[in-house]
């Protein structure tokens, strides 16, 4: 891989982390497409490649820190807070009255149980997940999928809540273990390309009645550790199955800087579009991009 081509994906990476049409498929569909046109690439589903993709991904995550950082920095002064305070010691040895009480720490601890629910659907459909990056036909039908939720994720209001969903009534304190399982769940099914990781985790946390700033925090805070950790595991898979190294750590480190520079724009961008309701734009744009892969057949056959 160039360094010309590592930036391109870069770019691609951290336009799309964000926006909630799926960076993966777009990453998938831009590779496949460059090696239609002859530049020398690993298949979208080898180890390597699927290593490059999750190192741009960690690259975006800079942009969380940067954009959202105020929030982390409140996180955390929480917690410290609620550890200084004695809030945990409350509740005695089985802690359930210091937890309840401890906002902070309870929240940071079901963002652990929604990670950890990720890790263990992802690992038990790994192969599944596999056979959907090397086809941009199901690609496509993963982008359909997101573009109806991202088309949802708008009406989810308070004043078209009905008798049985109350939309924007969660904060902090009502997360519940339930809603943390569900929005792992989530995030898991997004692991295919095509489905978009933020937008299905947003849409998730509405429905169960998240307050949108709320939502838009839990589902790019539970990126970070998620992302790290697969890259962690990917790249423990690559070394001890020597796999060839056809892609440069110089690729891989330019790949990293464009993700995160991007980023931090496109992740600005889209906190505002949630905020006033505006996320139909890219149920649009999916849906089109579905309708030119199905009907050209855009990486329907990737090189052997």
């Amino acid at each position: 891989m160039t360094l010309l081509v590592a930036l391109v994906l870069g770019v691609v990476q951290g336009v799309f982390m964000f926006v909630p049409v799926s960076s993966t498929s777009h990453l998938v569909l831009t590779q496949t497409l460059l090696r239609e046109r002859g530049v020398d690439l690993p298949a979208p589903d080898s180890p390597e490649m699927i290593l490059f993709d999750l190192v741009v991904h960690v690259g975006t995550l800079v942009s969380v820190v940067i954009v959202m950082g105020d929030g982390l920095k409140e996180l955390w002064h929480g917690v410290r807070g609620e550890a200084q305070g004695g809030v945990l010691r409350r509740g005695g040895p089985g802690l359930g009255l210091g937890l309840a009480e401890a906002t902070s720490t309870r929240l940071i601890l079901l963002m652990l149980v929604s990670v950890a629910t990720t890790g263990v659907l992802g690992l038990a459909f790994q192969d599944l997940l596999g056979r959907v990056f090397a086809s941009p036909t199901l690609v496509a039908v993963a982008l359909l999928v997101t573009g109806a939720l991202l088309w949802w994720t708008d009406a989810m209001t308070p004043e078209r809540s009905g008798r049985r969903l109350r939309f924007a009534w969660r904060g902090p304190a009502q997360v519940t273990l339930t809603v943390a399982l569900v929005i792992g769940a989530a995030q898991a099914v997004a692991l295919a390309p095509g489905i978009s990781r933020s937008g299905t985790t947003i849409f998730a946390a509405l429905l169960l009645g998240m307050r949108r700033t709320l939502a838009a925090r839990y589902s790019f805070y539970v990126a970070i550790p998620t992302i790290i950790a697969a890259t962690g595991v990917q790249a423990l898979q690559v070394w001890f199955d020597d796999v060839p190294a056809d892609i440069s750590w110089s690729a891989m480190a330019v790949g990293f800087v464009a993700a995160a520079a991007v980023g931090t724009a496109a992740l600005w961008a889209v906190l505002r579009l949630l905020e006033s309701a505006r996320f139909r734009v890219f149920s649009v744009y999916v849906w089109a991009l579905a309708l030119v892969v199905l009907v050209t057949g855009l990486g329907a056959r990737p090189p052997a």
